[in-house]
């Protein structure tokens, strides 16, 4: 990245450039990222062009203002990070779906970042409805976030070895991780050093797939500034607190839908997006 796509990057998050790549400037980027880009599959659904390039994810997030799913948005991020000096690593992993199932190969990326001040963090600002502050990765006790009680435990060494896990840094042994939001399971992380190009698999099926819940319904989704959450579900606008009372209201024209996308997410569209089901982005 160059410097003026950093400081343009840094201006829509409302962020200064960090002094030093710290603990506490990744956990203060990491909440205001998810504060200023929402996390959305428009692009599905929009017949929008989805290219796992740095370049074109910066195109993307910080020229036209708009958000994207996992790949998307931790792909930016981590190209963020990584300019500003802090050590990135794309993770990949498998969502939890129903009953306990893991999702495809590629399904999620998370990042795994090293900070000048000796931390080891899972950030992850691509996964909608998660934690507000990256999770020390190799802490296995419970860790309490806005958004909830978070643990990461270790799969054992059976399933670091199916998917290919590799020793960390430290000497640690090989194993996926197991991420649990609340007691239950989010995803399944691997620790093996992944590059973008090794998600464009995993973005082509959920942007395609007829079990891919991406296309199957809109979201638009984002943390507000008293640490609670609004999201856009086609018409359907619903708003949370944090106490976790939720106001919840449809909305009628077009024009009042454009209206929320642009006065509370910040994303100007000139027609509304419409489920467009499979086949409708490759």
């Amino acid at each position: 990245m160059e410097t003026v796509e950093i400081d343009a990057y840094l201006s829509r998050l409302g962020a200064e450039r960090p002094a030093r790549p710290t603990s506490q400037a990744l956990r203060e980027l990491h909440l205001r990222h998810l504060r200023a880009v929402p996390f959305e599959n428009l692009s599905i659904h929009l017949g929008e062009e989805i290219v796992l390039e740095e370049k074109r994810l910066l195109d993307k997030v910080v020229g036209a203002g708009r958000g994207g799913f996992c790949y998307e948005l931790n792909g930016a991020f981590g190209a963020l990070l990584g300019a500003l000096g802090f050590e990135v690593t794309l993770l990949a992993a498998r969502v939890h779906g129903k009953e306990g199932k893991l999702g495809i190969p590629y399904d999620h990326m998370a990042l795994k970042v090293g900070t000048a001040d000796g931390g080891t963090w899972l950030a992850d600002v691509g996964f909608g409805a998660h934690s507000h502050h990256p999770l020390a990765l190799y802490v296995r006790e419970e860790q309490v976030d806005p958004a909830g009680v978070f643990r990461i435990t270790e799969a054992g060494p059976d399933a670091a070895g199916a998917r290919g896990g590799d020793a960390t840094a430290g000497g640690r042994e090989a194993v996926d991780l197991e991420l649990a939001m609340d007691g239950r399971p989010e995803y399944r992380l691997e620790l093996r050093p992944r590059v973008l190009a090794d998600f464009v698999s995993g973005a082509w099926w959920h942007s395609t797939s007829p079990q891919s819940h991406f296309t199957q319904s809109l979201v638009c989704s984002r943390v507000t500034e008293e640490g609670g959450r609004i999201t856009l579900s086609g018409r359907t606008f619903k708003e949370t607190v944090p106490d976790g009372s939720r106001e919840e209201r449809e909305l009628g024209s077009d024009e009042e839908v454009l209206e929320v996308y642009r006065e509370r997410f910040g994303i100007v569209l000139d027609r509304v997006p419409e489920v467009r089901g499979a086949g409708g982005n490759a």
